[in-house]
């Protein structure tokens, strides 16, 4: 294997991000609203436990996250996932994996703009009507489209301002909770809930620790790729939880009535400091769920824009700004239909994509891994797992256990999402074939 995918096709855009910007990347895609709202649900699941729930899927989301890293390290080109599968069985399944990757972040952008419209209107005294809400909706993706095309030293800067604004308030609580330690709060790990509560409380909690695989997409923008993806993943599995199991700590503290709370960091918030505390934490709210949008916006298009280069989306969908140096046409493409799911409500009916889609994108990036592995070789910069297989087969055994919680609805829905993208390859292939004898 060329240690890299330049192989499959050019890679006109400039390498400009450290292993910051990437952190940037990888800790947005797992922080969004859910750490606002899980504290009080996860605390009636697990009682004193709550804390520990947070602790144990931090370390089981590490197999999976770690075989993400290994893999990282042996590729250079943009598309991430996509490329890990196509470089092990081929670019059917590589299309597949984009393709899936991409309408599942499409659906949770749309939703997660709406949920920063509605978030945005606990600010305001009147209710916000129909018209208000579709003007806040292309006022805030389009704000988010432009900032992507200006360029992504742009972009990464904005993104650094949304992650502290989001994560003070939180590293506040954090501390809090640090101050909170002492012998009562470790007495509890002796005392767990019941295995089914414990299940449900995990099942729950995990899923605050997904999205990490946004943050590996621009690794064509990247200028180490092979050692800044993998420090940007390890270096944000350890920040998100000593943050989550921090401030789950704290809200034990200040709210003794935390499982029955609707809002509970809200409330945390009110309760250090009064209202204003409550609107610090709204804000940060937006921050979070705005760094979370502009995250997605940064990598999601880069998806299309490496099927381009490859040869499976029209041409048009990989051109690259002659200034900015960004793949304009698949950044102004994803807001555009983003807003549309947006306005009009359609991403409800895509909402039961995310879970399962998920979890196939990781057990085919995990599985992938030994066909890499042979192709590599002892390709420089390449990662060292320790324990050879076994931390691979860790991380499909829990993706594997988490497929059991699957509904029908996903599975069915994600069968037509996969169907849709089998057609939408031959046709590309077939246009392909008819460019090449024209």
């Amino acid at each position: 294997m060329n240690h890299g995918l330049e192989s499959l096709g050019p890679e006109p855009l400039a390498r400009r991000l450290g292993v910051l910007a990437l952190w940037l990347l990888v800790v947005n895609g797992m922080i969004g609203a859910g750490i606002f709202g899980v504290p009080a649900e996860v605390e009636r699941l697990a009682g004193g436990f709550s804390p520990w729930v947070f602790a144990l899927c931090g370390l089981l989301i590490a197999p999976v996250m770690l075989s993400f890293a290994w893999l990282s390290s042996a590729f250079r080109g943009t598309g991430g996932p996509m490329v890990y599968a196509a470089a092990a069985f081929g670019p059917f399944v590589g299309f597949q994996i984009g393709w899936a990757f991409y309408i599942a972040r499409l659906t949770a952008f749309a939703a997660n703009l709406n949920l920063l419209v509605t978030t945005i209107g606990f600010l305001w005294a009147e209710p916000m009507g129909p018209a208000v809400r579709a003007g806040l909706l292309l006022v805030g993706c389009g704000l988010l489209v432009w900032i992507n095309v200006l360029g992504a030293k742009t972009a990464v800067r904005s993104l650094g301002v949304l992650t502290v604004l989001k994560l003070a308030p939180l590293i506040a609580l954090a501390f809090v909770g640090l101050a909170g330690l002492d012998r009562e709060v470790f007495a509890s790990v002796a005392a767990p809930p019941g295995v089914a509560d414990l299940g449900a409380a995990t099942l729950l909690v995990i899923y605050a620790y997904v999205g990490f695989e946004s943050g590996l997409v621009p690794a064509g923008e990247s200028k180490r790729p092979e050692r800044d993806m993998p420090r940007a993943l390890v270096a944000a599995l350890i920040g998100v939880t000593a943050v989550y199991v921090l401030v789950q700590l704290a809200t034990q503290r200040l709210l003794p009535a935390l499982e029955s709370s609707e809002r509970p960091i809200v409330e945390v918030g009110e309760v250090l400091l009064g209202p204003v505390g409550a609107i610090i934490v709204v804000l940060a709210i937006i921050a979070s769920v705005g760094g979370n949008l502009l995250g997605s916006m940064f990598s999601s298009p880069r998806v299309t824009y490496r099927m381009a280069l490859d040869g499976q989306m029209p041409a048009w969908m990989g051109r690259v700004h002659p200034r900015h140096e960004t793949p304009w046409t698949s950044v102004v493409l994803f807001g555009a239909a983003a807003f549309a799911l947006a306005v009009t409500g359609s991403f409800v009916w895509l909402a039961a994509l995310s879970v399962l889609t998920r979890l196939l994108i990781y057990l085919t990036c995990i599985a992938s891994m030994p066909r890499v592995r042979r192709a590599a070789g002892d390709a420089p910069g390449l990662l060292r797992l320790p324990g050879g297989p076994v931390i691979p087969v860790l991380g499909a055994l829990v993706c594997v256990a988490l497929l059991t919680r699957v509904s029908v609805d996903s599975v069915v829905a994600t069968t037509v999402m996969l169907a849709a993208g089998s057609v939408l390859y031959a046709a590309a292939m077939v246009a392909r074939r008819v460019a090449r004898r024209g």
